[in-house]
């Protein structure tokens, strides 16, 4: 039996690069199982969610009921750390089992970064694809794509196919970021070729309205930074022109990620599969389906929160439909830690009311701080200071199988 109470959050998901078999129903002392017996793995990995963003972690603001299961039916994480307080090194990190700051590069990367992750290096999908499992990216990814010379109206490579995975569909980047499209594989998703794709993070491409010349056209006010092409009535990092079909709506993101992610599943569940999930929310931009609108009382960064809550719930749905509740293993946890304001006018903190993202830490996303999650220690330990710890605490992390796992100890 692997023990995964006593393992950071990152260290429980890599902890398969030594062992071809994962997670076994037995006893650490008995023999492998056999490859029939190998669990499914379903890694969810929100963006910016932070510690006290959710109800089974101590939010009394806002419930997060889907996540909550999942908390109840497995055991959670409070010393999991992240590699980094930001997003592509912290998945860096998560995938290769290396620490971002040795790999030259690994910073926030712009949407037409080239592949940060070269062919040939060890991931955490390469392993599992040699040991027999399907696997699959669904959302964000923002890791780089191509070798520098990137054209989004050809095949896209490298990419999430080079390293490990059998199936991608993802955000280039982030949804602040353009190109707004999503990629399939190995091509833009819905791409005319009468109507070609450009991105720049340099000059201007194309004449598009742009947040900093046209900020009358703008539906969500910026703060700073993303003033580049308008998409949707949003402004973005960088430039974009063409591709007018394949734009991705910001509302249906969720629902569209989660989709395929159901498709995924019920197609692989007569064969073991590990599934890297990726939503989007709670990052900026926040635009939640008009369903989870004013949910929360909190504001569009409180919704998304929800709008992430039924994303996770509709995972778990496709898991039990398909009979393999009792076959997966499920990793929930966030890139780093929270922030409010990061780009756009959206009224994140000013509606806040008492609701504190971050729980009892100091510090958020970008930040050296434990920001990024932590309750006390474990039952039974006394409770350390790690006020001026330098590291990063991982946000919030559990897990759920249907094996016997490790108990905390009391």
């Amino acid at each position: 039996m692997k023990c995964l109470a006593r393992l950071p959050l990152h260290a429980a998901a890599l902890s398969i690069f030594g062992c071809a078999t994962l997670l076994s129903p037995a006893p650490c002392s008995a023999a492998p199982p056999q490859k029939s017996e190998r669990p499914n793995i379903l890694v969810i990995l929100a963006d910016d969610l932070g510690y006290g963003d959710l109800s089974c972690y101590g939010a009394t603001e806002i419930q997060t009921p889907n996540i909550d299961r999942l908390a109840a039916d497995g055991l959670r994480f409070t010393r999991g750390y992240a590699t980094s307080a930001t997003c592509t090194p912290s998945r860096f990190g998560l995938l290769t089992g290396e620490y971002p700051w040795r790999q030259a590069g690994a910073t926030v990367l712009p949407g037409d970064a080239r592949m940060l992750i070269e062919p040939g290096r060890r991931t955490l999908a390469a392993v599992l694809q040699a040991a027999g499992y399907r696997t699959s990216v669904i959302g964000k990814w923002h890791l780089g794509l191509g070798d520098g010379t990137l054209d989004w109206n050809a095949d896209i490579k490298p990419g999430p196919l080079e390293i490990g995975f059998d199936d991608a569909f993802i955000l280039p980047a982030t949804g602040d970021r353009v190109p707004c499209v999503y990629v399939e594989n190995h091509r833009v998703r819905g791409l005319d070729p009468a109507d070609p794709l450009q991105v720049s993070y340099g000059e201007k491409v194309g004449d598009e309205p742009t947040g900093k010349d046209r900020p009358d056209l703008l539906r969500l006010k910026l703060s700073h930074g993303h003033d580049g092409t308008i998409v949707n009535g949003v402004s973005r990092i960088g430039f974009m022109e063409g591709g007018q079909a394949a734009r991705w709506n910001d509302e249906e993101m969720s629902d569209t990620l989660a989709a395929r992610a159901a498709k995924f599943i019920e197609a692989n569940r007569e064969q073991p599969f590990f599934l890297y999930f990726g939503p989007h929310d709670p990052h900026v931009p926040r635009l939640p389906h008009p369903r989870f609108a004013e949910k929360s009382g909190m504001g569009t960064r409180g919704d998304a929160i929800l709008q992430l809550d039924d994303c996770v719930g509709q995972l778990l749905d496709a898991l039990e439909k398909n009979g393999l509740k009792e076959k997966t293993l499920v990793i929930f946890s966030s890139d780093n830690g929270p922030v409010l304001g990061d780009g756009y006018r959206d009224e994140a903190g000013e509606r806040l009311g008492k609701h504190k993202p971050a729980g009892p830490l100091r510090g958020t996303k970008y930040s050296v701080y434990e920001g990024g999650g932590r309750s006390r220690g474990e039952p039974g330990q006394p409770e350390p200071d790690w006020s001026a710890f330098g590291g990063l605490r991982q946000g919030p992390g559990f897990a759920r199988h249907q094996w016997q796992v490790a108990e905390p100890r009391h």
